[in-house]
């Protein structure tokens, strides 16, 4: 058995997190074990807290997250002792239907055993002192001193990048910046209305002034949050509950609509106002979700205008090309980061990062170890 360390174990639906002593595995000749430096508080993890997401427990969830290598397998390759590392939800094994035809976020292998709380091999990487084996959110389990993965999962980036930014691009920063620059088809001059002002949201708007975008629209109910959207780049900014964001857009684009519209507040009411508000032969990404379980419904008139809609979850990530971009972007003072985050706080202190999650209250806490 080896060394033992602190995690945060989701035990029951419903319940707080608690603080246990937890053991590693002996890692595989192929795995990293990464001291776990920053963390970033999800919506994805308070879905599991609150039971909209479900898996089997007990569990170390955290999927957002980044530190520094302490030990390698005898087969590791491209990552050595030191390396500061962005740690990825998405392992893919490469050569299944759809890994070979460039889909890695639809990994056989990855939706397989991602539903069973284990590792990319099957495994589970660490134990409760009793002996009962612990589930991982997403292949990862980073509310953790410690988190050990393989490989892939073990992304390398400049080291002058501090941990409580670089940890925000495993998963918030990039499917927002992502579905910008590698799932939308912005073009130069676009009108492109972002639904949501969360992390993902205020990423995406980065993402649009990014793509070129010559208007970024940004909706939300909360003020302050459009205030910082502003900040990251919006043109516009529109309070959802006090005026109707369909025909606001419309009256800016000559009664066309948006030519791309990024969803990311996670509501039927948000995701029914995209097709609303996108032009005829425009584009719609869903980043947001509801209960798995739920239903979303349109009007079936706002679909016939040759739309292209999409669900995208990831950004469309290479991990190994895009975060050490992204990376590098904030370092040059193109992407900003150090905005999102509202709250740093201990391990001990996550059920409060959680409840000011759930109330409103923060775009991205941060755990830092």
């Amino acid at each position: 058995m080896g060394l033992n360390y602190r995690a945060a174990v989701l035990r029951q639906s419903g319940a707080p997190l608690t603080i246990e002593q937890v053991s590693r595995r002996a890692p595989a000749p192929g795995d990293v074990v990464v001291m776990v430096r920053a963390a970033g508080l999800c919506h994805t993890d308070l879905e599991v807290i609150d039971g909209s997401l479900r898996y089997p427990l007990p569990m170390i969830l955290g999927h957002e997250a980044s530190g520094v290598v302490e030990e390698i397998g005898s087969e590791v390759r491209h990552v050595r002792v030191g390396d500061h590392v962005i740690l990825s939800w998405n392992p893919h094994c490469g050569h299944c239907f759809h890994c070979d035809r460039d889909q890695p976020i639809l990994c056989e292998t990855y939706l397989g055993e991602g539903p069973k709380g284990l590792h990319f091999d099957g495994q589970s990487k660490a134990e409760l002192q009793g002996g009962e084996a612990l589930t991982h959110l997403m292949f990862l389990g980073a509310f953790a001193e410690i988190c050990v993965v393989p490989e892939q999962q073990a992304i390398v980036v400049p080291k002058d990048i501090p941990f409580d930014r670089s940890c925000l691009i495993g998963c918030g920063v990039m499917t927002g910046v992502g579905a910008a620059l590698n799932i939308a088809d912005i073009k130069y001059g676009d009108t492109v209305m972002v639904i949501g002002c969360g992390a993902v949201g205020l990423a995406a708007v980065q993402g649009a002034r990014m793509a070129g975008a010559g208007a970024v629209i940004a909706v939300d109910l909360d003020d302050k949050k459009l205030t910082l959207a502003t900040t990251l780049g919006a043109t516009q900014t529109i309070n959802a509950s006090r005026e109707d964001p369909v025909d606001v857009v419309k009256a800016a684009t000559n009664g066309r609509g948006a030519d791309v519209v990024l969803e990311s507040a996670g509501h039927p009411i948000a995701f029914r106002q995209t097709t609303e508000a996108v032009r005829v032969g425009g584009q719609v990404i869903w980043l947001g979700k509801i209960d798995v379980t739920k239903d979303v419904g349109f009007r079936w008139g706002s679909l016939m205008g040759e739309n292209r809609l999409r669900r995208s979850r990831s950004g469309g990530a290479g991990p190994r090309r895009d975060f050490p971009l992204l990376a590098q972007a904030y370092l040059d003072g193109k992407l900003k980061l150090d905005e999102l985050i509202t709250g740093r706080m201990p391990l001990d202190k996550i059920n409060q990062g959680f409840d000011d999650l759930r109330a409103g209250k923060s775009i991205r806490t941060v755990l830092e170890f």
